[in-house]
């Protein structure tokens, strides 16, 4: 029997998942790390923790799983996306990575559209320039880390920089390198125009590759920490967000991924580049080779659920938190929640949005707070899907469903309510490292493409209707919910002031 590994480092742990040749999960280890939040809208994470935590978990799996390393056919990678890794001649990490939800590059979103203006911007790489994404953070430490600056000779992303400790190898996939903006996003390659006009070096990026594709081999010191044998396979994979679709199945047209993991992320495969003209929508490259895909992100998803149990009833299981708002009726009896706490992405990139409740009233109570917080990440989702519509997605066959705010029966049920479609369920919820590690088998021929190992391991196993009357009720209440965040829009910024 042959085994894959998949390593997802995310942005709260890393995790190894190990799958056998017919894309059962056999075995899962994570190993948790904190980020770091300096100064406000900053947030940062140091790439050690990545490596460390990937020999940790990997030692886990193989013993605790009791197989063989000679077993182990191939290793597939994929983590979170945009964040900025420098490193210098000698492979050495210059600075903390600065993260995707790092919200200080305002000024420089501002320099590569006076760079390059914003229409060609997106010509070229499909999308505008956005804080969260990698290209302005270089331009910040440029600006502001002269110093470093000076040093660098390595640009990589955080599964990539994993990548590199494990095979010495300076390399990429397509689908996480377009969220760079360096891309050329229909020759999957990087662009001259882009690195020229923003005076990055080329030889600072690494090579690109297909997500299924061997990029590097296991090296022998790399062997000697992990417990895996010198030579395994290394496989491009995809970012977190490419990965997770291939995971749940999402690699035609007409179907959809929904994660409702700390962001939320819809996100639909295209046989060619579809984009916004505006960029409201992303559009990066699949880890499908010669697909395209459309993402809408909202920064705070199940992230906006998990502030709110923190901060207002900590220690409580979700479980014990969500019962008493299934008898609250659809709508909060008239209550808002603007799920905006880190900012916006989609189809508000504004680094300055705040989250809020809106409505309240004396008859108001806890488990109707916690039903808008369901209803409002519900919404913000929605304006993903009809700016995805508005943009060019001509059907929507099924929409797949995914991510730890997944597991909530009554918050799928919101979600099909708003949305006004089926949702359906997987035979995993592993997403991004089952992704990776499909990715990993194919690169190793043990399926011929990722479309064949998907429809061989990938079964839907529960659906959620649609209630007529709640569908209703959400169609009446989303037009107000459009209302408020450009009502407020003005006032954001202000309230950072000290």
């Amino acid at each position: 029997m042959k085994y894959i590994i998949g390593i997802d480092v995310s942005t709260t742990a890393t995790k190894a998942l190990l799958i056998d040749q017919m894309g059962n999960v056999r075995a899962t280890e994570s190993v948790e790390y904190p980020f770091e939040t300096p100064k406000p809208l900053w947030s940062e994470q140091d790439p050690g923790l990545w490596w460390q935590a990937t020999i940790s978990s990997l030692n886990a799996l193989l013993s605790h799983s009791g197989v063989s390393n000679v077993d182990i056919a191939a290793v597939g990678l994929t983590g979170q996306m945009h964040g900025l890794v420098l490193l210098d001649a000698n492979g050495s990490v210059l600075r903390p990575s600065i993260l995707w939800n790092d919200q200080r590059t305002s000024a420089e979103c501002d320099d590569i559209r006076s760079a390059l203006g914003k229409s060609r911007l997106i010509q070229i790489t499909g999308n505008d320039a956005l804080t969260g994404f990698t290209a302005p953070k270089i331009l910040w430490v440029k600006k502001h880390e002269p110093e470093i600056f000076a040093k660098v000779r390595h640009v990589l992303l955080p599964k990539d920089y994993v990548r590199y400790r494990l095979t010495g190898d300076y390399a990429m996939d397509v689908a996480d390198g377009a969220g760079t903006i360096l891309m050329d996003l229909r020759n999957r390659c990087w662009s001259p125009e882009v690195l020229n006009a923003l005076g990055i070096p080329s030889d600072w990026l690494p090579r690109l590759h297909e997500g299924p594709h061997i990029t590097g081999e296991l090296s022998e010191e790399a062997a000697k920490l992990t417990g895996l044998r010198v030579g395994t396979p290394i496989i491009a994979g995809g970012g977190d967000q490419a990965a997770q679709a291939v995971g749940v199945g999402a690699v035609d047209e007409g179907i959809v991924a929904l994660t409702l993991g700390t962001s939320g992320v819809v996100f639909a495969a295209t046989n060619k580049p579809v984009f916004d003209p505006e960029g409201r929508i992303h559009a990066f490259c699949h880890s499908v080779p010669g697909k395209w895909h459309m993402m809408g992100v909202m920064l705070s998803a199940a992230g906006s659920l998990r502030w709110y149990r923190d901060t207002f009833s900590p220690n409580t299981k979700y479980d014990d938190l969500l019962a008493p708002s299934e008898s609250i009726p659809a709508g909060s009896d008239g209550l808002f929640f603007l799920p905006y706490l880190t900012g916006e992405r989609t189809p508000y990139p504004d680094p300055y949005a705040k989250g809020a409740f809106i409505g309240l009233s004396i008859r108001h109570t806890f488990p109707h707070l916690t039903r808008a917080v369901l209803e409002g990440v519900a919404f913000g989702l929605k304006d993903c899907f009809e700016l995805m519509k508005s943009s060019g997605l001509s059907q929507v066959h099924q929409v797949r469903v995914s991510g730890g705010g997944a597991r909530s029966a009554l918050w799928r049920q919101i979600l099909a309510d708003v949305l006004a479609t089926q949702l359906v369920t997987v035979n995993t919820m592993e997403g991004a490292a089952y992704g990776a590690g499909l990715l990993a088998a194919v690169g190793v021929g043990l399926w011929s493409t990722v479309e064949e190992a998907c429809s061989k391991a990938i079964q839907v196993t529960s659906s959620t209707n649609v209630n007529p009357r709640d569908k209703e009720i959400y169609a009446k209440r989303y037009p107000i919910f459009r209302q408020l965040y450009p009502s407020l829009k003005e006032s954001f910024p202000d309230m950072d002031i000290t």
